[in-house]
């Protein structure tokens, strides 16, 4: 169940840090208001994951999954380029979280 939770923290992890980007400095109103509900959200989950799993591998696999999908998600908004060395090197960072995860 932890793991389940952890990675539902980590996906709105990508979802509040790119409302954070949308939000422009706090300026616009929906973008604070989903940055603010679904960092709370996140930094829940991601501390009740923590009370069965080790901090620092509970951690790295939220940040990890978190960054690649803020990124992926850029990238189809048209704000950043997903060239193939960007694409490899995100597969590298989800391969080194599975990886995490097969040895904990």
């Amino acid at each position: 169940m932890a793991w389940i939770v952890l990675i539902a923290s980590a996906v709105l992890e990508a979802v509040w840090a790119t409302a954070l980007g949308m939000s422009q400095g706090f300026r616009r109103l929906v973008p604070t208001v989903v940055f603010a509900v679904a960092m709370t959200v996140s930094m829940a989950g991601l501390a009740y994951a923590m009370t069965s799993l080790p901090t620092g591998t509970a951690y790295a696999v939220w940040v990890g999954i978190g960054a690649v999908l803020t990124v992926l998600i850029a990238a189809a908004r048209g704000q950043e380029r997903l060239t193939p060395l960007r694409a490899a090197l995100l597969a590298g960072l989800i391969g080194c979280v599975v990886g995490l995860k097969a040895v904990s």
